[in-house]
């Protein structure tokens, strides 16, 4: 079993908080959001010779931009909108009052992405923008996924890489010893944990996106509004103070352009497929399937 590396609770709390400022800030997630949604295309390609999904799962689903986006897309479908924020659920709930009442709305189930309460094979597509960079056990969630698909289901994520946010992990790093910022895992690390989970045809994508602040203070700022605040276990468990803080902002100053402090956000998006039945998976350690990760395409764009 992985270490505990977050604080669950931190978590909920966070994003509970964060209800009402997080459309405004979420700017790099909708465009994160966009770019997965666009790989959904593919499921209408005529040589797969798929039916349209009839259950779909959007996992951290936030305020709920995507599942009405995607029950647009499939009208016919089941929407489950899964968040461990409850204000959240209840803000993509308020939002839903406003379609077609002849389209059922999305549902919302206020869960831990760790522990689905979902029976086995139930899921056509599972969908998650900017979710599984808050839990450790990534090939742990991965094989609940697996599980909770039908065959050939279609499982669709992004998540951060490790180079997001290095400018600010490095001033802090500066300022204590204390982390600051999530140590994410790499395109190498989310491929093994796909292959290892039973998954195949795994493809992952890494985009790098680059924003500008005027000052430290507004990045942070940005981050409270979005809910991204230090959950980690290890964090310190009083405030930073204005004097690790200040040594922090000097910092980080080293960095700033004409454009103001840079920050960078690696996004890495992975799409693959659950097995058919009776398709050897490797678990536990038993190396039942051997697939290098060398093998799974990494495209950058």
């Amino acid at each position: 079993m992985s270490a505990v590396l977050f604080d669950a609770k931190q978590v909920r709390r966070a994003f509970s908080r964060s209800v009402q400022t997080y459309d405004a800030a979420a700017q790099l997630q909708k465009l994160a959001e966009a770019r997965l949604l666009e790989s959904l295309e593919y499921l209408d390609d005529p040589a797969l010779e798929r039916k349209p999904p009839q259950r779909i799962l959007d996992l951290g689903c936030g305020t709920g931009s995507a599942s009405r986006f995607l029950q647009k897309r499939w009208p016919k479908a089941e929407i489950l909108s899964v968040d461990l924020a409850l204000p959240m659920l209840q803000h993509a709930r308020r939002a839903a009052k406003t379609w077609n009442p002849f389209v059922q709305a999305p549902r919302p189930l206020c869960a831990d992405a760790r522990r689905l309460p979902l029976a086995e094979g139930t899921l056509d597509v599972i969908f998650s923008n900017l979710c599984l960079q808050w839990v450790e056990d990534l090939e742990g969630v991965l094989n609940g996924f697996r599980r909770a698909l039908k065959p050939q289901g279609l499982l669709l994520f992004s998540t951060f890489g490790p180079e997001t946010l290095w400018e600010l992990r490095g001033a802090f790093a500066q300022a204590d010893a204390a982390p600051h910022v999530s140590a994410f895992v790499d395109t190498a690390g989310v491929g093994d944990a796909l292959v290892n989970a039973g998954f195949f045809q795994p493809v992952v994508d890494r985009d790098e996106e680059v924003t500008h602040y005027p000052a430290m203070a507004d990045l942070m700022r940005e981050l409270r509004d979005l809910g991204a605040t230090n959950a980690l276990a290890a964090r310190r468990s009083t405030l930073t103070g204005r004097g690790r803080f200040a040594v922090a902002e000097r910092a980080y100053e080293t960095h700033r352009t004409g454009a103001g402090l840079p920050a960078t956000w690696e996004v890495i998006s992975a799409m693959a497929w659950a097995p058919e039945p009776g398709a050897p998976i490797r678990e536990g350690g038993a190396d039942l399937v051997s697939v290098p990760v060398a093998s799974i395409p990494i495209r950058r764009r």
